[in-house]
């Protein structure tokens, strides 16, 4: 291996490695030696970037479910109809499942393989998301918008028709990542009881 390659490799770099395995074989079904094999050094040199294969798993499912509320949080802000809000809400978080497939995959599969606190945090983030969605369901219904008999059955039916988007989004498609996320917003819109010609 040349000193330019050696150089290339980098803290990003072996994340991103260990992310697409653990998306391919899980985190159990990755061995660090894969990991080093894919960037061409020794197992040994990975130590220099990181300190642990759990760490690897730590960053990438915290960094992500931070991710997903920032993105709520940006989608919804400054929107004053909760129609709009649940609709953006919702396309982003479809959207982050078209686009964002690896992170995704290991977030919902590999949660369990965390040690404590990490889990707990990561766990804490998911409820916040969901959380949040089932709060605009709660005032949609609240506010004669929605028609919402089970706001915690329907937010976690919306997540989860989300989540799916992973396993079975292709960039080379009949859809587009934003045309799959627009196709979701609808969705969900009808689930309340509501149709909209233009997701926000």
């Amino acid at each position: 291996m040349t000193a330019a390659l050696r150089t290339a490799v980098t803290p990003d770099a072996v994340r991103a490695v260990a992310l697409e395995l653990f998306a391919q074989k899980g985190y159990h079904g990755t061995a660090l030696s894969e990991v080093a094999g894919r960037l061409e050094i020794r197992t040994s040199s990975l130590y220099n970037h990181i300190n642990s294969k759990q760490e690897l798993l730590a960053q990438i499912l915290l960094t992500t479910s931070r991710d997903v509320l920032d993105d709520f949080d940006r989608a919804v802000e400054d929107v004053d109809s909760v129609t709009d809000r649940l609709a953006a809400a919702v396309r982003v978080y479809a959207l982050r499942h078209a686009t964002h497939r690896h992170e995704a995959l290991v977030v919902n599969a590999d949660v369990a393989a965390l040690d404590e606190p990490t889990r707990s945090d990561v766990l804490d983030l998911r409820r916040r998301h969901e959380g949040a969605i089932r709060n605009l369901l709660v005032e949609g219904t609240e506010t004669g918008h929605f028609d919402v008999q089970h706001p915690a059955v329907t937010s976690f039916g919306i997540l989860e028709m989300c989540v799916a988007i992973a396993r079975w989004f292709r960039e080379d498609g009949p859809l587009t990542a934003e045309e799959t996320a627009d196709a979701h917003a609808q969705l969900t819109l009808r689930m309340v009881g509501l149709e909209r010609r233009d997701p926000a």
